[in-house]
This record gives C-alpha cells, structure tokens and sequence, in this order.
C-alpha cells in the first residue's frame, strides 16, 4: 500500500535516527486514493525555467545559505541554477556546478555497486552477512537483501543516544564503525520489520569491501562513477573532494551557523559521499535508463519485497507518486547539508535539489522544493496558496469536530482569527483560504474543501493528503468543540522534581526545565515545550497529547506520553 502520495515519504536524514512516533509532530490523513493523471499542458523549457526560478527565488534568500538545483525532461535541461551563499562570511555566491554533501543519496550508489556484485556472481541477495563478515553476531540469519532494504532489524548506530555529538568526530575504519553497533540489542529478528538503519549500509560496504579487497568508495569510483564520467562525484573523506566541497550551515535558535563538525569516515557507505547537481542527474539517467544494472536487477532495485513493501522501499530507492504519476526518489541530511534526487518514469523527468543547510524550515525545504519543481515540468504546478479575505463569522460556522474514521477525528477551530485543524494525536495547523471552501496547510500541499448541503450548511470536510488523490471525506459530527486546555504556573522546585531521563520501549524520553519552562525529547523527535495543567499533568502546545508523570514527594519515577489514542509508558534511568 502506498503512504499517500507524496514525492518522498523517506526523507531520512543519515544523521538521524528515526525512531518513536512519525505523527509527533505533523499531521497528515488516514489515507488517499492515488489519484489520476491528469493531462495538462507540457510546459516549454523557458516556462519551466521561469517558473524554477521564481521558486528558488522565494524559497531561498541571496543572502544565507541556499540551493543549487537541476531540471531535465528526457535529455533536455530545462532549468539548472543556485541561489544564496556557498561562504557566508566570504560572501561567495553559491554556482549550479558547487559541489555538497548528499547524505542518504550514497545509499542508491552503494546499493547499485552491490548488485554489480551480484551480476557478476560473487554475491547472492540471498546470501548470508557471515558468509562476507563471519564474526557478525547473528550473521548467519542476516541475508544481504535485509541490509539494502532496511529490514535486518541491525541497531542502527546514528540513533545512539549521543553518538552524534563527540564519538561521531572520531575517524573510524570500516571495522571500528561496526564494532560500534554490532553487539547492540537488534531492534527486531532478520525480516521481521522495517525500520530505516544506517548500519545496514554501512554492513553492505563491508560486503563490497570483503569481496573486492578494496575501500567501498574506491569501487564505486572504479565500476560507476568513472564510467559514467562523474568526476565531481567522490568520498567525503578524499582532501581533494573536501577542498571542493561548499560550506555547511545550521541553525542554532534565529542564527545560522557552520555545520557541527563530524568525520566523513563514518556516514561511511551509507552517507559520505560528495556530488553535484549535474553529476547526480547524470547518474538518474544512467540508472534509470538501463545503463548501469541489467534490466532484471534493476527491477529488484525499486521493487520493494517483504515488510519494505509497506515503507514502498527498494534498495536505496523510494517508491511513490506525484499527481498520479510514478515517482522513485530518495533524500539525504548530514550535518550542514539536505538533499533530493527524483525520476518520474513516464515522463522522463529529473529533479536535483541540493542544500547547503540541514535546517528545512522557513520555507527551505528540499522536499518540497523538489516536488514542485516536478510538477512545474509536468505542467500541473501547485498552487501557489495566495491568500484570500474570508469574514470571520463564515469561519466560526465551520467550527466542528469531523469523524475521519473510528479513531481518527478532526478539529476545525477559529484561533485568532485564522482556522486551524487539528487530528487526533497531531499538531494544530493554521489554515490559508485560497478559495471559496478551500483550505491550505502550512506546508503548501495538504488542503481541505469544505462540503455544504442545500442550504449552505457545512457537513463534511474533504481533506486532500499533499494536495493529491479523490481526498478522504469527513463528516461534521454533531459533537461539541472540545474546551481549549488551561494552563497554570508551577514552582521551579516543581518542575526540576520531574527533570530526567526516562527509558520505554520506544527509546529514552529526556526531560529537562529551562527557566521556568519544562521540556521533552524523545529519542529521534523534536524537543516538545509544555504547559502544566496539574503539578504532574502537562501538554504540548497546539498538540494534542499529553504528558503525565508519577506522583511523588521527591523525584517522579515514572512518565507516560498519550498520544493519537496509544500511551507510551517510561521509566526514570537518570536524574535531570
């Protein structure tokens, strides 16, 4: 079944671990149909190329970190450019031929090398890890095909907590990184889950380099990069591609800042290598053309098998559509640097979004950067949600509570003037009229329309996952608008009687007070800000869930999270 529609659903950073609860903090629908092509217009290349621009240009300041991207449709480029800053305090603007770090793109190289492997008979997907690394704990129920389809239940090492911040500076070997991970308690038996894991690719280059003799890196370079004459692309960790290489950004609250610094030995097969906009869409077009793999083994690339299939994940490779359309893309994220490369089969389209900053908000976001570049080629562009007037007595009519399902509702609310939604268990999103009825989320691609009887009443809502699909119908129920939650001013002594680290079956959840603020973390999510609605029951703003702690005259020993209608139970391990 495929996740909705959108472009990609894998945006997994290979610097972190995803772990805990994927609705913490977005909302998305239940489900929607895929939708029909619909036949618009093709565009030509200076109308992609206008449009292209004028997006980058919107989305990414000249000043600050920016973005070199990259458009083709068949063997035409329809649009390359850059925008902001390859050095901020030098001031040098970034070029369409800068080079950057990719992140999880190394995935799809890696996966491809092996199955080269494979072509030539040294390897069988269905081989087992011990056969190439026979000291491997379990490795003999480990198959290769696990590893490149994320499914071998290996701890994934960048999900360590605190790994990311002094031990991954370190340079490692190939098997020193995976003495970091490998006697870890496994987060499911070989073929039982899936889950995204840096270590499985950092396991299938120790494959290629048990079976060559040689760095993974240096075979990649030898069987695809050379071939195809991709000579910007390179090894993180090669001087000569470093002196290349773009500088990296963050941002640390309202300052941008260089990257954090990490050695490149470590993303290792999974996320070190370096490339550009041009050669990474030559390396589209070789693959999927048929000019690196054998028809057959490229199949089993982007096919996805087993429990991948509900992640529609292949060998480094995600499968999903836009407007309808067939769509394999895959993401990147490592410190400084977030990434996209998609194709679009049918239409022969290719899209490079290349960012010189891990942070993707305030419109930054290479995600959606790169599906509306996709779709401007396509000829059937996203809207552009510019806002219109809507009286503030026709908002307060479509408060209500809409039952999506047996779970899942959802709630229209007039907060400051604007109308918000909010699903069971998500975040409170402030909605942007572009139309009579119809709604647009922050993101740009979810909306609503509001269904009205004969008479005008509102009696349904139909919400639209990432803008695409029929959309999934909610009708207005005739419950009452839940109460708004009231917050009340706790003691600080209160407060730092709660702070700690807490252990549940998802991973650790940290508390800690700053100020007189009380702030939670799980494992692999975004740190969450609390109101106290008693001295142990808290809730997030604009999220609906809630946090309560165990009652106690000293420390409180245990803290459950409820959320979207499951509690998660935790138990203290350290003091805050």
């Amino acid at each position: 079944m495929r996740q909705g529609t959108k472009l990609l659903v894998v945006a997994c950073a290979w610097c972190v671990g995803v772990v805990g609860l994927p609705a913490l903090a977005t909302e998305k629908g239940s489900g929607a149909g895929s939708g029909t092509a619909a036949v618009a217009a093709i565009p030509d290349g200076a109308e992609v190329a206008r449009q292209a621009r004028q997006l980058l240009e919107s989305n990414y300041p000249s000043v600050g970190p920016g973005a070199a991207v990259l458009v083709m449709r068949g063997k035409e480029v329809l649009f390359r450019g850059a925008r902001g800053e390859a050095d901020i305090a030098g001031h040098v603007p970034l070029s369409p031929a800068a080079t950057f770090r990719i992140g999880s793109l190394t995935k799809q190289f890696s996966a491809a090398g092996l199955l080269l492997l494979v072509q030539d008979g040294k390897v069988s997907l269905d081989d087992p890890l011990s056969r190439f690394l026979p000291d491997y704990p379990n490795g003999a129920a480990i198959t290769v095909r696990e590893l490149l389809n994320h499914t071998s239940g290996v701890k994934s090492y960048t999900g360590i907590p605190g790994y990311m911040v002094d031990p991954i500076r370190k340079d490692l070997t190939t098997a020193q990184l995976v003495a970091v991970f490998k006697d870890l308690p496994v987060d499911f038996a070989p073929g039982q889950g899936w889950a995204y894991n840096n270590s499985g690719y950092v396991l299938v280059g120790a494959v290629i380099e048990a079976v060559t003799g040689e760095p993974w890196y240096r075979f990649l370079d030898q069987r695809l990069f050379k071939p195809l004459g991709m000579a910007h692309t390179g090894y993180g960790a090669d001087p000569e591609f470093v002196a290349r290489q773009v500088q990296g950004y963050t941002r640390e609250g309202d300052a941008i800042a260089p990257a954090p610094p990490l050695s490149m030995t470590q993303p290792h097969a999974a996320g070190a290598l370096l490339s550009t906009v041009d050669d990474l869409q030559t390396w589209n077009r070789a693959l999927h053309e048929g000019r690196v793999l054998q028809s057959a083994t490229y199949r089993q690339m982007i096919t996805p098998t087993g429990k991948a299939t509900e992640a529609e994940y292949g060998f480094g490779l995600n499968r999903q559509t836009l407007h309808g359309r067939d769509a394999i893309a895959h993401g990147g994220g490592i410190n400084g640097f977030s990434t996209v490369l998609a194709y679009l089969p049918g239409p022969d389209i290719g899209v490079v979004v290349l960012q010189n900053t891990d942070d993707n908000g305030r419109g930054q976001d290479p995600e959606a950067v790169a599906r509306r570049l996709a779709a401007i080629a396509l000829g059937d562009p996203y809207p552009a949600g510019t806002p219109i007037a809507v009286d503030a007595a026709v908002l307060k009519q479509v408060e209500g509570v809409y039952r999506v399902d047996a779970d899942i509702k959802r709630v229209l609310r007039v907060v400051n003037g604007a109308l918000t939604s909010q699903r069971s268990g998500g975040q409170r999103s402030t909605l942007t009229p572009i139309a009579a009825g119809t709604f647009l989320y922050p993101d740009g691609f979810n909306r609503l329309v509001l269904e009205r009887d004969g008479s005008g009443r509102v009696t349904a809502m139909r919400f639209f996952p990432d803008g695409e699909g029929e959309g999934v119908v909610a009708p207005r129920t005739d419950q009452t608008l839940p109460a708004e939650r009231t917050a009340i001013a706790l003691p600080a002594a209160t407060l730092q009687r709660l702070a700690g680290t807490y252990r549940g079956n998802q991973g650790l959840l940290r508390v800690v007070v700053e100020g007189s603020q009380l702030k939670v973390q799980l494992q692999g999510q975004p740190e969450l800000s609390l109101k106290a609605e008693s001295a142990t029951r808290f809730f997030p703003e604009d999220l609906d869930a809630t946090v309560e702690f165990s009652p106690s005259q000293s420390e409180a020993n245990a803290v459950s999270l409820t959320l979207g209608g499951d509690t998660l139970q935790f138990t203290r391990v350290a003091q805050g």
